[in-house]
């Protein structure tokens, strides 16, 4: 990015400035650090004299006798050896107390997500219930992300949504496993409101698919079983026929033991969100979230998913966010979101008729031959 937009010098001259600061900084400490022990050295020195010119005259007054003093001399430097050590400590005190107060602010830290003294550990079904909910990612800012959502989706439905940049099609389904709270009304899942249930009981029945996923450096077989560590090899192989992935797995030399590199890098982008896919559907949930994650797959492949999905998990409630509008027209309803409200909850065939919004990307796609490659 930076070589791209030609920042070379301006990101230089930035990481000098901060690297100033911070020697100016080391400077000074040492600087103040370095002069502490000439300065004890100066005090020690200073009270050997004292006493060697004080002690001199009381053993020739015959009220020292030499022993006294050389007795005198090891107490002496014995308390400033002691108040010399006594100096580093608070010089070490004091830096220390600048990171403990550090450390205390991230282990004083509250988090706004927590679960109920007594949570719900059993999700019941797939049922999803937004409740006249509102959302801001500020509150008190004034700008909500979603304003007024009422819907009821029934277990085992699929439900697309569509919306332009920026609608709160994300926003409305990370809700749902409760990465956030609402800020008013409520979300239901098997019938009990999100906050009741234990987090990671919900999300473990909540499966969520992103666009950009992250795959670990291992095999796929060992990338599989981060959605279900239990997952037999048959389980693993019927999740990845039903993502399609089996396709280019079947061609790789190795299988399912091919070595994925960190980040995926020796795949390709639909490959990795095929493979996500699988990863989730090991998880046997009651709602799997599609967070535009057929985007990087042709019309044809995401078809054959849905039917897949149709076929091998009837009971889960699918939610399908996607821009191509052939990924969702055969969902049960489809939900159209503008603005982070609610512009229409229906069929295919009656948002044709009767919203404005869906029409027109309906038609730009069509028009535009969008979805060239889907089969007949």
């Amino acid at each position: 990015m930076v070589k791209a937009f030609v920042r070379e010098d301006y990101e230089n001259n930035k990481f000098a400035k901060a690297s100033s600061n911070l020697y100016r900084m080391f400077v000074k400490a040492e600087g103040l650090l370095a002069f502490n022990n000439p300065a004890m050295m100066v005090a020690i020195y200073f009270c050997i004299i004292s006493v060697s010119w004080f002690g001199a005259q009381f053993i020739v007054g015959g009220i020292l006798t030499t022993g006294n003093l050389t007795s005198l001399f090891s107490y002496i430097m014995s308390l400033l050896m002691s108040l010399m050590m006594l100096s580093m400590v608070v010089v070490m005190i004091t830096m220390s107390l600048a990171s403990v107060r550090r450390i205390d602010e991230v282990l004083s830290e509250t988090p706004d997500l927590k679960n109920p003294e007594n949570p719900v550990e059993a999700v019941e079904d797939g049922s999803i219930d937004f409740n006249h909910v509102d959302f801001s990612y500020q509150q008190g800012s004034g700008k909500s992300a979603l304003s007024g959502i009422d819907l009821h989706i029934k277990s085992g439905e699929t439900i697309g949504v569509i919306g332009g940049t920026g609608s709160g099609k994300s926003t409305l389904v990370n809700l749902i496993c409760r990465l956030y709270d609402v800020d008013s009304g409520s979300v239901q899942v098997g019938g009990r409101d999100v906050r009741e249930y234990d987090m990671e009981a919900l999300r473990n029945q909540v499966s969520v698919v992103l666009q950009k996923n992250t795959l670990f450096s291992g095999t796929i077989l060992e990338n599989l079983r981060w959605g279900n560590p239990e997952a037999t090899d048959e389980e693993c192989a019927q999740a990845c026929r039903a993502a399609c992935a089996d396709e280019f797995i079947d061609r790789l030399p190795d299988g399912y033991h091919t070595r994925i590199e960190r980040g995926g890098a020796n795949v390709s982008g639909g490959q990795k969100q095929r493979l996500c896919i699988a990863r989730a559907l090991l998880k046997k949930p009651k709602v799997l979230i599609l967070d535009d994650s057929t985007s990087a797959v042709d019309t044809a492949t995401d078809a054959r998913i849905r039917a897949a999905f149709a076929r091998e998990i009837p009971g889960t409630t699918k939610i399908i966010i996607a821009q191509r509008i052939s990924s969702v027209e055969d969902a049960d309803r489809i939900l159209v979101l503008d603005d982070g409200r609610v512009d229409a909850f229906d069929t295919h065939e009656n948002l044709l008729k009767s919203n404005a919004i869906y029409r027109e990307i309906y038609e730009s796609q069509v028009k535009g031959g969008g979805d060239f490659d889907q089969p007949a």
